[in-house]
């Protein structure tokens, strides 16, 4: 194994600094021993920092070997740290510029793999201009689907700016927090059902698009959903391979393997989904960087095939390095 030069880029201006916070750490942590690792904390602002001290992009990347990109949501996730990376022409792990940002987007997500034939719970995008607009915007929603139904805001991550509403009270209430978060959004029909996700890895097993084994989500029973809460508290269970029939399964599998490629994703990601006991399985979203907390599910997903954490990220490193 070559010794390495690996900036580790961690935190920034999202909503999920505190997961990429920990996402970074398990890199480092787990790498450390055999390559040559900096620490690179990005604040809210989207300042970079090596030891507490400021430093330009340019001065982090320019002795690197490749950087590792640990961050989720905005700015680390949508394209912007991509672009920067790309300019100064230095390997990163995770998604190019234009995948990132697709795949950030979940209506523009939705609308490639629906033309793709792909099922995905019905849907439609709204945006709220001022929070006058909430009493229009809920009526309009209401006209166009049933209660139960799902809000998400448009590029957002780790569950953060999703709500499941019941009536119209809970809509409003609802909006009202979304145009505090995310004035883009999109409403769905809520699809009751098994959750389930699958990892993809590239070039792996003798496979261009490794799809992993589905895991089954299943939240407490105080919550409605995966939210942002009980997917790092630890009160979710985990199961993998999931309790999905073989087809169900593969169907997962499959489609998986086809969003990482029509989304333009590279390396690794991460698909959910809806599994409903009669209508089938629907697909939900795509993650160009999904966590790697030690809560997180792709590791799981690697170490129930057999493989480790450490082989994994020595694998997307590889990769990155001979630009795969």
């Amino acid at each position: 194994m070559k010794r390495r030069k690996i900036a580790v880029l961690r935190g920034g201006p999202s909503s999920e600094h505190e997961v990429s916070l920990k996402t970074g750490r398990s890199v480092i942590d787990t790498l450390k021993d055999d390559h040559d690792i900096l620490d690179v904390v990005i604040d809210k602002q989207g300042k970079w920092f090596v030891n507490g001290i400021e430093k330009k992009p340019t001065e982090v990347v320019r002795l690197m070997d490749v950087v590792f990109n640990a961050m989720h949501g905005e700015y680390g996730e949508d394209g912007q740290v991509q672009e920067i990376l790309e300019i100064l022409g230095v390997p990163f792990t995770g998604p190019k510029k234009l995948g990132a940002a697709i795949s950030m987007n979940k209506q523009k997500t939705k609308d490639i793999l629906k033309k793709a034939g792909i099922k995905t719970p019905n849907y439609k995008s709204y945006n709220l201009k001022s929070k006058d607009e909430v009493g229009e915007v809920s009526r309009k929603i209401f006209n166009s689907f049933s209660f139960p139904l799902v809000l998400k805001a448009t590029s957002k991550g780790s569950s953060v700016g999703v709500y499941i509403v019941q009536n119209m009270e809970e809509l409003r209430d609802a909006l009202c927090k979304l145009y505090q978060e995310s004035p883009d959004f999109i409403c769905e029909e809520y699809i009751k059902g098994k959750e389930g996700t699958v990892g993809v890895i590239d070039c792996f097993r003798g496979e261009d698009s490794y799809s992993l084994l589905p895991i089954e989500i299943v939240p407490p029973d105080s919550k409605q959903f995966f939210d942002y809460e009980c997917k790092y508290d630890g009160s979710t269970k985990e199961i993998c391979p999931g309790n999905f029939t073989k087809a169900e399964s593969q169907e997962m599998q499959r489609v998986a393997k086809l969003a990482h490629e029509l989304l333009g994703l590279r390396h690794y990601s991460r698909s959910d989904f809806m599994v409903h006991p009669k209508r089938g399985v629907f697909f939900l979203e795509t993650n160009s960087l999904p966590g790697m907390t030690s809560e997180s599910l792709l590791p799981k997903a690697v170490k129930a095939v057999g493989s480790t954490y450490k082989d994994f990220l020595e694998h997307v490193i590889d990769l990155a390095i001979d630009r795969k």
